[in-house]
């Protein structure tokens, strides 16, 4: 499947641009978690290297922040490890956070839900009345 999508990519020239380009940088991402510290690189990520400045993205200002100080050795590191990065920027994308799975409902076993109704029994009728009988009323 792999040699047959590459073929793909590289009958037109514009794909094959773009091939070069994606495998590049993905390479200098590797790169980059080699030499940046764990924690910055689990909220930070390559955007693009254009004429030896390497564009970095960070979840938030904190990290921005921090890639911005560390900039210069982290600049060094990749030199070191034949990037051709000379200088380094830091935009701030905030990601979205994962969406929240719905809320599960948690409902009263057997022994629980009879409790409810001797507590229900020796209630006045009221709204917490009728409230404790649906509860228990309901099944798991």
């Amino acid at each position: 499947m792999s040699k047959r999508l590459n073929s793909y990519f590289d009958a037109n020239q514009e794909l094959r641009r773009l091939s070069r380009r994606a495998e590049q940088l993905l390479a200098l991402q590797r790169q980059y978690e080699r030499v940046a510290p764990p924690s910055l690189t689990r909220a930070s990520r390559v955007l693009s290297l254009e004429q030896q400045t390497l564009m970095l993205s960070a979840d938030n200002g904190a990290v921005a922040a921090k890639l911005r100080q560390l900039a210069p050795e982290l600049a060094g590191l990749l030199q070191n490890a034949g990037c051709e990065v000379t200088r380094i920027q830091v935009r701030v994308q905030v990601a979205l956070p994962p969406a929240q799975p719905a809320p599960v409902a948690i409902l009263p076993g057997a022994a629980a839900r009879q409790q409810l109704v001797d507590l229900a029994r020796k209630l006045p009728d009221s709204p917490l009345k009728s409230a404790l009988q649906r509860l228990a009323a309901s099944k798991p």
